[in-house]
C-alpha cells in the first residue's frame, strides 16, 4: 500500500511493533496505567520536538532548550514558593514569558547577526545553565517549599487524561497548524529549502528566524514549570544533555538535519519512539546505561535512511539538443 511507504507510516507500525515485543516479554508494559503512564512521560519531549522541528527546517538548530527550561523552571519555582499567593496561572505565564526572551536573544543572535545557529545555541546554552547556578545559588527547591497546587496541576486529570497530556496535544495541533496553514510555516520550510531565493521573494527571514528561535524559547519555558511541578523538585542540574534527545527525536522522526524538510507528525512519533525505549528498558530489566547507547544506535540507523531516502537522481526536463554547424562541400 502506499500509505506504509510513509516515514511516518513506518514509524508508527515501528512503535506498536516494539511496544508489543515488549508487552510479550512482560505483559504489565501494555496495561493501561502502565501505557497511560508511557503518555504522561513522553509529553515534554513531545512539546520540545515540536518546537524544534521548526527550528531545524530553517536549517538551524536549537542546543539551548534545555538550559532554558531548566533557567525557566528554576525562576518558577522561587517565584511560586517565596510567593504561595500568586496564581498558578501567573507563574505559568512568567515562566513562557522568561523562554520567549530567551529564544528571542538566540533569534536575534542567528536572525540579525547572521551567526552560525550551532555556536549561538552553543554559547547560550552554557551561559543559561550558569544562570541557573546564580539564580538559585545552588540551592534546590523542594516540594515542601512548593504550593500545593503547582505540584498538582500538570497531574491532575481532564476526561481521564491528566493535564500534561492535554498540553502536549495543544502544542501538536497548534504547531500543525503553523506548519501547514499559516504563511509563517510556508515561509520557514522556503528559508530551509533555499534561503538565497527565499530572500529574493521578500521572505523577511531575519523576522522569521527571530521568532522561530522565539517560540522554541517560550515552549521550553512552559515545559520548564511542567518540569519542575511533574517531578516535585528544582536544581541546577534539571534536563542535563537534554537538547540533544530533543534533537534525536527530530532526527527519528524524519526532520531533515539539512532543512526544509520534516512534519509535527513525524516530530510526535520520533518522541513518542523514544518515551517507549525509555520505559522499556526498566520494564525488561535492561541496564539503564544501555539507553544512551541505543538511543545513538537508533539516531544513526534514521540518519542513514533519511540520507537513503533524501536521494534522488537527476532527472533531464528538457531535451538536450546539440546545434552542430553543417559542413560546407569540401
Amino acid at each position: 500500500m502506499k500509505i506504509l511507504k510513509q516515514r511516518e507510516a513506518q514509524l508508527a507500525l515501528s512503535i506498536a511493533a516494539l511496544a508489543l515485543l515488549v508487552g510479550w516479554r512482560a505483559p504489565v508494559f501494555l496495561t493501561a496505567p502502565s501505557l497511560a503512564n508511557l503518555l504522561t512521560d513522553g509529553t515534554l519531549l513531545v512539546m520540545l520536538a515540536l518546537a524544534q522541528m521548526l527550528v531545524i527546517v530553517t536549517r538551524g538548530v536549537d542546543l539551548s532548550v534545555a538550559s532554558t527550561l531548566a533557567l525557566c523552571g528554576m525562576a518558577a519555582a522561587l517565584l511560586a514558593s517565596r510567593n504561595p499567593g500568586l496564581p498558578l496561572a501567573f507563574v505559568m505565564l512568567a515562566a513562557t514569558a522568561l523562554g520567549l526572551v530567551l529564544g528571542l536573544l538566540n533569534g536575534w543572535l542567528v536572525g540579525y547577526l547572521e551567526l552560525p545557529p550551532i555556536v549561538v545555541t552553543l554559547g547560550t546554552m552554557s551561559v543559561y545553565r550558569g544562570l541557573v547556578f546564580v539564580l538559585s545559588g545552588g540551592a534546590w527547591v523542594n516540594s515542601h517549599q512548593m504550593p500545593a497546587q503547582f505540584i498538582a496541576f500538570p497531574l491532575e486529570r481532564l476526561l481521564g487524561l491528566t493535564h500534561l497530556v492535554w498540553i502536549a496535544a495543544a502544542t501538536a495541533l497548534a504547531a500543525w497548524y503553523v506548519a501547514r496553514h499559516s504563511r509563517f510555516g510556508r515561509d520557514l520550510y522556503a528559508i530551509g529549502n533555499e534561503p538565497a531565493s527565499a530572500r529574493y521573494v521578500g521572505i523577511p527571514i531575519a523576522r522569521r528566524l527571530l521568532w522561530t528561535y522565539g517560540l522554541s524559547g517560550a515552549v521550553a519555558g512552559l515545559c520548564g514549570y511542567l518540569w519542575v511541578a511533574r517531578y516535585a523538585v528544582a536544581y541546577t542540574e534539571i534536563a542535563y544533555g537534554f537538547e540533544f534527545t530533543v534533537i534525536a527525536a527530530c532526527v527519528i522522526g524524519g526532520i531533515s538535519i539539512a532543512g526544509g524538510c520534516g512534519s509535527v507528525t513525524g516530530a510526535v512519533l520520533g518522541a513518542l519512539f523514544l518515551a517507549v525505549i525509555g520505559n522499556a528498558l526498566p520494564v525488561i530489566k535492561v541496564s539503564p546505561f544501555w539507553q544512551s547507547a541505543l538511543t545513538g544506535l537508533v539516531i544513526l540507523v534514521a540518519v542513514l535512511i533519511n540520507a537513503r531516502g533524501g536521494r534522488s537522481k537527476g532527472r533531464q526536463i528538457l531535451q538536450l539538443q546539440l546545434n552542430i554547424p553543417a559542413r560546407g562541400p569540401a
